[in-house]
């Protein structure tokens, strides 16, 4: 092999193993980056998170309602203590979840949200919620889990979300994945 045909494939391999790296690098960062994406823009019905209420109330009210879900893999029951809620946009919710355990085991779980409809999410605020971290729940344990949220009062004034009347604040319980393994 000549000089220069050596040095086209040394560099046909660079570009190769850069592009890899590249590729690989961007795998990793993919979730982080869709995850900071979604939060920021409330894309795909993603909530926020508050830390004070709005200083304004408006006379528009909403319907939220709650919705739950388990995962297959997970032996508790969880239901919300009440369908919905009517509030002004603005005022302040509080909501509370029902969760048990149904096994002889302690599990430690999550709850994943979203806000449907999804244009919505970015207008749903949460002040404090049992969905922030992981929850360990004991043999049978039983227990009320609040959230406390806002719709947000420039949610009356976006074309896309006026005439809405309806939220539905929907949780699925995961086992986390920091669970610790037997």
């Amino acid at each position: 092999m000549s000089d220069p045909q050596r040095k086209r494939v040394v560099r046909t391999a660079a570009i190769v193993v850069g592009a890899v790296a590249g590729m690989t690098a961007m795998a990793f960062a993919a979730v982080p980056l869709y995850r900071a994406f979604c939060q920021a823009t409330g894309y795909g019905g993603t909530t926020q998170v508050a830390r004070a209420a709005p200083s304004r109330v408006l006379t528009q009210t909403v319907r939220v309602r709650f919705d739950t879900n388990v995962a297959t893999d997970l032996p508790i029951t969880f239901t919300p203590k009440q369908p919905s809620e009517i509030l002004h946009v603005g005022e302040t919710g509080l909501a509370f979840f029902h969760v048990r355990n149904d096994s002889d085991e302690s599990v430690t779980a999550r709850a994943t949200y979203n806000v449907t409809p999804h244009v919505a999410g970015q207008y749903f605020n949460k002040l404090e919620c049992f969905c922030f971290q992981d929850r360990v729940i004991g043999p049978h344990q039983e227990a009320d889990l609040p959230v406390v949220y806002f719709v947000d009062p420039d949610f009356a004034s976006d074309p896309e979300t006026r005439g809405l009347d309806t939220l539905t604040l929907s949780y699925t319980y995961f086992r986390s994945v920091n669970a610790p393994t037997g």
